[in-house]
Order: structure tokens, then sequence, then C-alpha cells
């Protein structure tokens, strides 16, 4: 599902930036649906920035977004990673497939704070990695 790829530090910024950029969008939104789907896409943004780091490029194939979220959780030694994302993964399916769904208020409001938790980690493994990178 990965192939070996060397990215630039700015193709990797860019990455890390277009994650960035979903997260904002989520905490910036009151409309629970919204805050979800950003949240979920930040989160496989922020995956396939870790894999860029670290000289993986994914291939978009079936199953390529559990595999991302594998390599996250490996990466940030934090195997709730897996569980919570794939269940997310699992509420988009039935979404976009199954007709749609309802997501709480509540529901948004913490999966966007256990999302700012991942991105904060993140930010602390690539900090632990190279102190001086720009993300």
């Amino acid at each position: 599902m990965f192939e070996a790829f060397k990215f630039s530090q700015k193709q990797v910024d860019r990455h890390y930036q277009t994650a960035l950029k979903d997260l904002k969008i989520a905490g910036g939104s009151d409309v629970p649906e919204i805050i979800f789907q950003f949240c979920f896409n930040s989160l496989i943004k922020l995956a396939i920035t870790i894999c860029a780091d670290n000289g993986l490029r994914i291939k978009a194939r079936k199953g390529h977004h559990i595999e991302l979220i594998q390599k996250l959780a490996e990466y940030l030694n934090d195997k709730e990673i897996e569980v919570l994302a794939n269940e997310m993964r699992g509420k988009r399916n039935r979404d976009l497939y199954d007709g749609g769904m309802l997501i709480t208020h509540k529901e948004a409001g913490e999966y966007l704070k256990w999302t700012k938790n991942i991105f904060e980690a993140a930010r602390k493994y690539f900090d632990k990695k190279r102190p001086r990178l720009k993300i």
C-alpha cells in the first residue's frame, strides 16, 4: 500500500498546512457534520504528512485510509488513534453509503477535542525529530 518516496521538506510542510487548514475549518464551524467531516479529513491528511516525513507515499487503493490510520497510530505510538479514527471512518462511510447519519453537537465537540490532541501529539513528534521544523 505504501512505496518509498523522498519528499522535500517543502512538500511535507505543504501536506501539514492542508491538514491544519481542515482542522481550522472544523474548529470554526458550529455544524456537527462539518466538524466531524473536517476532523476526519484533517486526521487523514496528518497521517499522509507523517508518512511523507518518514519517506512513505500511500497508493490510493481500497483500504488505504485504514493503512494511513494504522501508520498514524504507529508513529505517534497511540493505539487509541487506530480505534477512534476507524470509528470515525465507519461513521463517514455510513453517511456516504447508507443514507446518512446524525452527528450530535456533543459528539462533534468530542471528536474535535480529540483531533486537536492528536495534532498536539504530532507537533511533539515532529519537534522531537527535528526541533526547528517549520510545522
